[in-house]
């Protein structure tokens, strides 16, 4: 990276910003209170709290938002008539999942063959010590030339919708110019991506009665309705025999016309067994970013350590559907809930419960920020064209700032390219995309200022 006085002062600020991100990787800031104390989560927000005010950030506060989770606000004014640019991170993570198949402990940064490993590297604590970064070599050359809006959410990953709620009741709070939502990624290592489109999501808890208790398998089987067995024959219903996500209804043979996703590269990403083949049809980008795409998260039964020879009276499910931009969410809830209602077997009991759900979204790309981005971004990264690419993930909040601030405009970067594997075992970032994007952040601050002022 050519040097320039902020890249320098970056540079100079990486050893306080692996300091700061083992701390903040430290907080098993988890929103699941079963299964993770609640205080992580507030130890987490707080440190988030302090360390806006030591920036200079005003007004900061901790939010009690409707799902119970905390999302951390500030404000640094910038020079008189300066537009405002909202920086959007958040504290949550997901669930270590297996802790040992972590090669270091999932709440410990630890620094291996060039990576930092720990649970919210790259999603998304080290989304927020990006904005940091970028404040602080702003700050270091002359100020930032932007007032500045924070908000650091605390429940992103369970999509519970605590944040968007908030801001709906107060829709002045986050009202901003431009927005940076610090939670994608690179589409490549070292290669300058912005996200244009994000898929909706919904989860819906799946649960199926058939008896008034469990049975003996030799005396009742053959005969009694067995509640697992019609749990796996609903699930099945939702692909077909190539794996294509089928729900009842629902379209799934879009097009992306935009960044190609080669196959090679997406089996050796997704650590695809040899001989193994993908499911679906059309590109990986169709997949990924232009069709739906079920997938089942969790069953509850038992476990086959300790199983009974029993026919079972009850079985459950959590299912996650995404469905890319132009499908409205709702209504796909109401097509998902009616497939599983027209494909469970024996009239078997269903009950069905949506535990959250999001809209997808779709940016205006050829808006002036993302013009000043461009610059920074190609600065950032010499060498290298800025790309647009498409995400598979949701990110609720996107749609509910988007209905709010209409006029708006809304960028998507960040630290999850594929080698992060965020939300998997092993999570990591890398240190130099860490300081590239902080540089481009930076960079972005300083274009878009002066593109309002001519």
């Amino acid at each position: 990276m050519s040097q320039n006085p902020i890249a320098e002062t970056i540079a100079s600020l990486m050893p306080r910003a692996k300091q700061e991100l083992t701390e903040l990787v430290a907080f098993q800031s988890v929103a699941d209170w079963a299964q993770f104390p609640k205080s992580e989560s507030e130890a987490a927000a707080n440190w988030v709290a302090d360390a806006l005010r030591v920036e200079g950030f005003q007004d900061v506060a901790l939010l009690d938002t409707p799902d119970g989770t905390q999302s951390v606000y500030g404000f640094l004014p910038g020079p008189e008539g300066a537009p405002t640019v909202l920086l959007y991170a958040h504290y949550d993570v997901q669930p270590p999942l297996d802790d040992s198949a972590w090669v270091s402990p999932a709440f410990e940064l630890t620094e291996r063959d060039g990576r930092w490993y720990g649970r919210g590297a790259a999603d998304c604590k080290g989304g927020f010590i990006m904005h940091l970064l970028a404040l602080r070599a702003l700050k270091a050359n002359g100020g930032v030339p932007v007032s500045v809006k924070i908000i650091v959410e605390g429940s992103e990953e369970q999509g519970t919708g605590g944040l968007q709620s908030y801001a709906e009741a107060h829709p002045e709070l986050l009202a901003a110019d431009t927005i940076v939502i610090g939670d994608a990624g690179n589409f490549r290592l070292g290669l300058p991506t912005v996200t244009a489109t994000l898929r909706g999501m919904c989860l819906l808890k799946v649960k199926i009665d058939t008896l008034g208790g469990n049975l003996h398998s030799g005396m009742f089987g053959g005969a009694a309705p067995d509640a697992l067995a019609a749990l796996i024959r609903v699930l099945d219903s939702l692909r077909a025999a190539d794996g294509s996500t089928t729900v009842d209804g629902l379209a799934a043979d879009a097009v992306w016309e935009g960044l190609q996703y080669p196959e090679a590269d997406f089996r050796a990403d997704a650590k695809v067994l040899d001989g193994v083949d993908l499911i679906g049809d059309g590109t990986i980008a169709d997949r990924l970013w232009a069709r739906p795409a079920v997938t089942v998260l969790g069953i509850d039964c038992p476990p086959v350590v300790g199983a009974t020879p029993s026919v079972h009276a009850s079985a459950g499910a959590l299912v996650s559907l995404r469905v890319p931009p132009g499908v409205d969410i709702a209504a796909a809830v109401k097509l998902l809930q009616a497939h599983l209602e027209a494909h469970t077997p024996w009239k078997a009991r269903l009950e069905l419960e949506l535990v959250g759900q999001g809209q997808p979204f779709q940016a205006d790309t050829d808006s002036p920020a993302y013009a000043s981005m461009r610059a920074a971004l190609e600065t950032a990264y010499p060498g290298q064209e800025m790309q647009i690419s498409g995400m598979g993930g949701s990110i609720p909040l996107c749609n509910t700032l988007t209905s709010l601030y209409p006029q708006a405009e809304m960028l998507l970067i960040g630290l999850s390219e594929p080698e992060a594997q965020i939300h998997a075992v092993n999570e990591s970032v890398s240190p130099e995309e860490l300081e590239r994007l902080s540089v481009a952040e930076a960079l972005f601050l300083v274009n878009y200022a002066e593109s309002r002022r001519v």
